[in-house]
């Protein structure tokens, strides 16, 4: 909010950027999350680095949020735990699908929870969501049908369908959220003890998934097998990633509005693309590229046409 005293184009940077910065650097570490997610996992072992990224942040966000879970009710307890079964197949789906895809065409084919989302509530609650809107969808959709052909048409890869079903999964997270009535008329205090629960449940499933035969290496061994560079990877997703960009959260939805929070952190597909060009030598292509810009374009515009829709 500006000063009444003061033009708001003086105002504004010096007021949002102090906030504005370490919301985009979660967006860029999320973005570089797919990368460095791909370098350290293998088809084999998807179940025990999740238990090991997890595990390792969960004692933290525990003590940290320890008074306020024991205030938490049972209805909100029971809550969190659904959510966090929800969040553990976002998860697996997720990791398995960037370990068979590229990490460009993970961070743009995910940023399709952006269309996803608003259409689902449109369909719950039978509210035909705006024309733009609808053009965007169709041109976020024509652009992942581009981005998945690399250098011409052929079946999405195994990994672009997981992508996909992830981004499907993360649409029904977000529509849980907002209909446990428990979880959505929590306060954001209680929002750190909520998040705990999720990945403590998260966490159970991947545990139980990793103890049971023909499930992949166990996290033992992984964590053993892993050099100094496979720890950093791991390290930069469970305290980056993970720790780090969901306090940040917090204390920016604090400082600024949740609109703007959610606009800095779109661009998270942005910088997934330019990570994994960059750093992992991927190359996209004529048809790639265009898809790509396509699939941007679509989600900015259709973020912007819901905004618009919900003023």
């Amino acid at each position: 909010m500006t000063s009444l005293a003061a033009p708001a184009t003086d105002a504004v940077p010096r007021r949002t950027w102090p906030t504005d910065l370490p919301v985009l650097v979660v967006a860029v570490v999320w973005g570089a999350s797919y990368l460095a997610a791909k370098g350290i996992t293998t088809s084999h072992t998807v179940v025990a680095v999740l238990v090991l990224r997890f595990g390792i942040v969960l004692p933290v966000l525990a003590v940290a949020g320890w008074r306020r879970l024991r205030a938490l009710t049972a209805a909100q307890w029971r809550g969190a735990g659904l959510l966090g079964l929800v969040l553990s197949g976002i998860f697996l789906l997720e990791t398995y699908g960037v370990v068979h895809t590229s990490a460009t065409n993970a961070g743009l084919i995910i940023s399709l929870t952006m269309i996803f989302t608003p259409l689902a509530e449109a369909a719950v609650t039978r509210v035909r969501p705006p024309r733009a809107f609808l053009a965007a969808a169709g041109l976020s959709v024509g652009g992942v049908v581009l981005l998945t052909q690399g250098g011409g048409f052929s079946t999405p890869s195994t990994g672009d369908l997981l992508m996909l079903l992830a981004a499907l999964a993360r649409t029904a997270h977000v529509l849980f959220m907002a209909r446990i009535k428990a979880v959505r008329t929590a306060d954001e205090a209680d929002s750190l003890s909520l998040t705990t629960i999720q990945l403590g449940a998260a966490v159970a499933v991947f545990a139980v998934l990793a103890a049971a035969p023909g499930s992949g290496e166990t996290p033992w061994s992984v964590a053993v097998g892993f050099g100094a560079r496979e720890w950093a990877g791991l390290l930069f997703l469970s305290v980056f990633c993970t720790l780090l960009a969901f306090f940040v959260q917090m204390w920016a939805v604090r400082r600024t509005s949740p609109s703007r929070v959610s606009l800095l952190l779109g661009t998270e597909p942005l910088w997934a693309a330019a990570v994994g060009i960059a750093l992992g030598g991927e190359r996209l292509g004529f048809l790639g590229l265009l898809g790509a810009v396509l699939v941007l374009a679509g989600t900015i515009w259709g973020r912007r046409a819901a905004d618009r829709a919900a003023c």
